[in-house]
């Protein structure tokens, strides 16, 4: 559904983004990772044609975003919930981009009861709070019904209650074989949403896979009678180990060599589990400290 080849954004001799490179198919939420200032956005905006590639380009259905004839239909986009006329209420904004779109207006109307704006229809937009701001946008994105979705910082200004309404609703487009492209510093929301993650670091694509296998460690947490002998056997097989908050040992081996070496070294184990990374410390082992 997106293809994203060699995406370069120099300025001033500097690399925004480099070489930054992925494809997207339907059925899939994935989240676009990354510290502050590492090109996330940058990438974002070279997608919908709001910022020209020095190199690179990209592809929806085939075509790069700004060749569609009504690109609404196509991708649904929100970067920035506050770029819309202040002075306007939220149901004539969404009413005019609906005509834009050759979309009824009622689709309009049906969107801003569904993301809990019915109440604010005539309400100017300048008054709106944050998280209403952000309601809006998902709105604005959501009118083709396109079969992309790409959103920058969706539950930014949220309630707990939002949060979780917007976490289905892109589950949702996905069950129904839509695609999602999502950044977030929300991380533990990542975790209950995303399907895959597309990590930048520094402007460059520093890992991109399945959500679960990014966050298999190959490392492994051993517990036993002599917490002592099982370190001193690992220690001697060349495993590099620390303890765990548990009390546990952490190996940095994978439980079946670990549960050779202590077998051989005849220890007695209680336990040995593969250890599971959490979201967090893989954003902090792979994305290093952006730009």
């Amino acid at each position: 559904m997106l293809s994203v080849r060699g995406l370069t954004k120099i300025y001033g001799g500097r690399p925004a983004v480099e070489d930054v490179s992925f494809d997207l198919h339907p059925g899939t939420v994935t989240a676009f990772l990354g510290p502050n200032g590492a090109g996330k956005s940058t990438t974002l905006r070279m997608i919908t044609g709001l910022t020209p590639p020095t190199r690179g380009g990209s592809w929806i259905g085939g075509k790069p975003f700004r060749d569609w004839p009504n690109p609404g239909h196509v991708a649904g986009v929100l970067l920035d919930a506050s770029a819309v006329h202040p002075g306007r209420t939220g149901g004539s904004h969404l009413r005019n981009a609906a005509a834009l779109m050759g979309v009824p207006a009622r689709r309009a109307d049906e969107l801003m009861g569904q993301l809990g704006l019915g109440d604010a229809t005539r309400k100017k937009i300048g008054k709106y709070s944050l998280g209403m701001r952000q309601r809006l946008g998902l709105a604005h994105a959501l009118l083709a019904d396109p079969p992309l979705l790409m959103l920058d910082e969706p539950i930014n200004g949220l309630d707990p209650v939002g949060i979780r309404a917007v976490r289905e609703l892109l589950r949702a487009h996905a069950a129904r074989g839509g695609t999602v492209l999502l950044s977030s510093h929300v991380l533990s929301e990542v975790d209950q949403t995303a399907d895959r993650i597309v990590m930048i670091g520094n402007g460059r694509i520093v890992a991109d896979g399945p959500i679960r296998e990014l966050l298999a460690s190959h490392r492994s947490l051993v517990r036993g009678p002599d917490m002592q002998a099982i370190a001193n056997a690992l220690m001697q097989a060349g495993v590099r180990i620390q303890p765990s908050p548990d009390g546990q040992i952490l190996a940095d081996a994978p439980s079946d060599r670990v549960s050779d070496i202590v077998y051989a070294a005849g220890v007695r184990v209680h336990g040995i589990s593969d250890h599971q990374q959490n979201l967090e410390e893989l954003f902090f082992r792979l994305s290093g400290g952006g730009r």
